[in-house]
């Protein structure tokens, strides 16, 4: 295999996402000493909009400029959360991941200056967060909070949290710990309290399908177990054509004895239908999983459920 003397790693230019290229410069410097790499920042969409993500393309609006860098032959390498790449669409003709990384802590954390739980928070407490998937869940186990609009980075975020515009925040905890932040952390939630997002705590790398040097270099970084579990919740939402205003949330586990499970919902906005499934794959490789769960799913209406939401 011939290892390129430079990679070109395109990636958004917030302190979250150059924090996750870090990484990744980090593990391929260990597998290959004499590789350099570069980082080309890009600022999207949806990092310059602060109102509702359905209105400027939902979930696409983080990714659709560095796909744009990754095509025109600017960089080599993306680096992605796979929460925030659509799974109702297939990705970029001419795109592929060539490998998803160790998957880190995929729950949330609640954010309370007082350090409070989320069982300790009183009446009308306000939880910053634009999470549609937060929101209904909130909804549906603590009706007595109110969530109020929050968007940015997770450091701006704690900024407006610091300046009094919401009482407590929530935020991913593999986040907080890229930024070296988990210091704010006031519980971590189970996922049985709070259901992560569909690909939480995963970063996949993106390369040109053609650009084999690239694909080989990188697919070394890949973990076998995060690939399966990517694959099976990422072809569960496919099947449900969720879109980024839909309360749809889920994970897959792959057990030590190779035994893979998924484990999803979908919900109303104001959380109080909640449908539910939970298979294990057995037999099933991955992509055969995620669509069984999604049909379990449609077999509850989550269709009529999804469709009625606007988007």
């Amino acid at each position: 295999m011939s290892v390129p003397e430079l990679i070109r790693i395109v990636s958004r230019d917030s302190p979250m996402a150059l924090a996750q290229v870090k990484r990744v410069q980090g593990e391929l410097a260990a597998l290959h000493p004499h590789l350099r790499t570069e980082v080309v920042p890009v600022k999207t969409t949806g990092d310059k909009w602060m109102g509702d993500l359905s209105l400027v393309e939902g979930k696409g609006a983080f990714t659709k400029e560095v796909d744009a860098a990754l095509l025109a032959g600017e960089a080599d390498l993306a680096v992605h959360c796979v929460k925030d790449v659509p799974a109702d669409r297939p990705l970029p003709a001419g795109t592929m991941f060539a490998a998803f990384l160790k998957r880190d802590d995929i729950r949330d954390a609640l954010i309370h200056p007082g350090g409070l739980t989320l069982d300790e928070l009183p009446d009308g407490t306000r939880i910053g967060t634009s999470s549609v998937r937060r929101i209904a869940q909130l909804a549906a186990s603590h009706p007595h909070l109110q969530c109020v609009p929050f968007r940015g980075n997770a450091n701006r975020r704690l900024a407006k949290l610091a300046a009094g515009e919401a009482d407590a925040l929530l935020l991913a905890v593999s986040g907080l710990e890229r930024i070296d932040r988990t210091d704010v952390i006031s519980e971590i939630l189970s996922p049985e309290t709070m259901m992560p997002p569909i690909g939480a705590g995963i970063l996949a790398l993106q390369c040109r399908e053609g650009d084999t040097t690239a694909i080989d270099t990188v697919s070394a970084l890949g973990d076998p177990d995060t690939y399966r579990e990517a694959t099976a919740e990422r072809m569960f939402l496919h099947v449900l054509q969720g879109h980024c205003n839909s309360p749809i949330a889920g994970y897959a586990t792959a057990a030590r004895n190779g035994e893979l499970s998924l484990r999803a919902c979908v919900f109303t906005p104001d959380g109080k239908t909640q449908l539910n499934a939970h298979e294990w794959a057995g037999p099933l490789d991955p992509a055969t999983l995620g669509t069984s769960v999604a049909v379990a799913l449609l077999r509850q209406g989550a269709r009529d459920l999804i469709d009625g939401i606007a988007h």
